[in-house]
């Protein structure tokens, strides 16, 4: 769900203690819309992220590692500039908004000291970063919002820093007492749901908790105001009380649909008993990074790599099309005898035919019916040349038909090696990932290679996942076609076991079986990791072929992380999410 008002409230709340006082020690932007804080505070050192991105804007401690790219954004280098070594003097939070703001002491050019501000917006699709000086004037933003965008309120450097309009058509839950909520109440009309009224009447309430305040009132979430009675009413209020005193004891709590987590609030929530599990956490800092570490990944990665994906799938289709013409051009190049025959049957009658005819009917001595044949002709031209045409159209499929064929061979193993390059993207974790896929490709003559600063870029050594098996054993697993050549053809020995699902796209797997004989359970989760990491990932039952890496063989000339494998067993697995977590990486 996005942050609402309320949970910031006690996100706020439980950031603050530690937070005022802290220094900024670096600045790191790893994404689009994300910085990255590294602080020092009584504690020790920590991570602030704050994020704007749309769909899960917020601010919180974080453990979680984030790639950084290797030229820092303009975004990241004026934070830098303005903000590395100042101190945290307060954080602040307009009443029931959702918003941020992280005033800092630092000195400026004459060294001077100076108080900057650092300003969250988490608003949905608008949320935004603001860097403002003391006197309330926008240094630079994330995103830039012109006139054009929003007359009422533009978001540019050099102009003053204005708080978003409040909404005058609702209240603040903080700022209304029992009796005035009573009257609220019995303003309200009868017909309305009890969730809908909360939510249209109060800001900063998401419908999660619209629909809790109704639950605690009577067990249901689509209750109506007409069917509560006056001691229904009472129970309304001291739900209503409940919740607002809980934003300042919140108990982080996340929501859990078959074992995923849906959604996460500040308090427990009752109204899905029997459906969804909760799970309670000590912070909501250990609480957003896991909620939000496998979603954020999938989604750095595809912004990231869209261009890459996109340029990627239109080569995909464009070799696609080219086999579908090849393999129509091979089927009319095999029917290429009934050329040789009509070019015969206009040569054994060129006595009794004349220049100028559509078509010649005659016996068709091929037949062994000897029934009749009528040729097409070209009136425009004489009978030999008729004849010449068709022996040309003749000989000129004979040729065709070795070359497509051998075209089309060519074809089908650039698209099947495409196709496993779009299955590693879809693995990727982060930049480096995509970086190596775009290095393949580059090599491979699909992309352009990129022009490269004044500072060569240091290669990086390619890195393949680790596992241990529950034996102890190590696993690795191949990330992209790159790292697959390297473990299998370069790395690991020839006793060692090589998985491949069978018949599908997926990463090269390798059980380092350290000269001795791998147990069976370690062998069946090396195959289940090649299942995971699969184009068969989360489809059931998959085969996965397994064999020592000697009968592992790359032909020469053949594309990033193409083998032959010979003398396999095939084992059938199902790997789950779990199974794979247990692991470890």
């Amino acid at each position: 769900m996005p942050l609402d008002a309320a949970c910031l409230t006690a996100l706020v709340g439980e950031l603050r203690p530690q937070l005022e006082g802290a220094k900024v020690d670096k600045i790191f932007q790893p994404g689009r819309d994300e910085l990255v804080l590294s602080l020092r505070n009584r504690e020790g050192n920590c991570k602030l992220l704050l994020t704007a991105n749309p769909s899960q804007p917020r601010l919180q401690f974080t453990e979680v590692s984030r790639e950084n790219p290797a030229a820092p954004p303009m975004f990241c280098m004026l934070l830098r500039k303005h903000l590395t070594g100042a101190r945290i003097l307060s954080v602040s939070q307009p009443p029931m908004e959702r918003l941020v703001d992280l005033e800092l002491e630092t000195l400026n050019e004459l060294g001077d000291r100076v108080s900057r501000h650092l300003i969250l917006e988490a608003m949905g699709r608008r949320s935004n970063l603001i860097l403002t000086d003391e006197n309330g004037r926008i240094t630079d933003c994330l995103r830039k919002v012109d006139g054009e965008l929003s007359q009422l309120r533009p978001v540019l450097p050099g102009l003053y820093y204005h708080l978003p309009p409040a909404r005058e058509d609702k209240r603040n839950p903080q700022e209304t007492d029992r009796e005035t909520l009573a009257e609220l109440l019995a303003a309200a009309p009868e017909e309305a749901e009890v969730s809908g009224w909360l939510l249209d009447t109060f800001s900063g309430l998401s419908p999660l908790i619209c629909r809790e305040i109704a639950f605690r009132t009577t067990g249901e979430v689509d209750v109506r105001l007409n069917r509560l009675d006056e001691a229904g009413r009472g129970r309304l209020l001291d739900a209503f009380a409940a919740v607002l005193s809980a934003i300042q004891t919140a108990q982080p709590t996340v929501l859990l649909k078959d074992g995923e987590p849906k959604d996460f609030s500040f308090l427990p929530i009752r109204q899905y008993e029997g459906y969804w599990e909760t799970k309670p956490y000590d912070s909501f800092s250990q609480l957003l990074d896991d909620f939000y570490a496998v979603r954020e990944t999938g989604e750095r990665v595809r912004q990231k790599g869209q261009a890459l994906i996109k340029h990627l799938t239109n080569t995909r289709n464009r070799v696609a099309r080219k086999i579908q013409i090849q393999q129509k051009e091979l089927r009319d190049a095999q029917n290429r005898e009934q050329y040789r025959i009509n070019g015969d049957l206009i040569t054994a009658n060129l006595y009794q035919m004349q220049k100028g005819q559509k078509s010649l009917t005659a016996v068709n001595y091929y037949d062994p019916e000897l029934k009749e044949l009528t040729v097409a002709l070209d009136p425009l031209l004489t009978p030999q040349q008729n004849a010449a045409k068709y022996y040309k159209k003749y000989t000129k499929a004979k040729t065709a038909d070795a070359i497509l064929t051998q075209q089309l061979e060519q074809g089908r193993s650039e698209l099947d090696y495409l196709e496993s390059v779009l299955e590693a993207l879809q693995r990727a974790e982060g930049e480096r990932d995509l970086n190596e896929i775009r290095q393949e490709l580059e090599d491979g003559g699909y992309l352009r290679a990129q022009k490269q600063g004044k500072k060569p870029v240091k290669r990086q050594k390619p890195q393949p996942m680790e596992f241990r098996s529950t034996a102890g054993l190590r696993i690795s697993v191949g990330r992209n076609n790159t790292q697959n050549d390297q473990l299998t053809c370069k790395q690991a020995g020839k006793s060692d076991l090589w998985f491949h699902t069978q018949g599908i796209h997926g990463a090269h797997v390798i059980l380092w079986t350290e000269g001795g004989e791998p147990d069976e359970e370690s062998i069946v989760e090396a195959a289940e990791l090649a299942a995971w990491f699969s184009q068969g990932k989360g489809g059931g039952k998959i085969a996965v072929d397994y064999t020592p890496v000697k009968y592992v063989k790359k032909p020469a000339g053949a594309r990033p992380g193409m083998v032959v494998y010979t003398t396999y067993r095939t084992m059938v697995v199902e790997p789950g999410e779990a199974q794979i977590k247990r692991l470890g990486k």
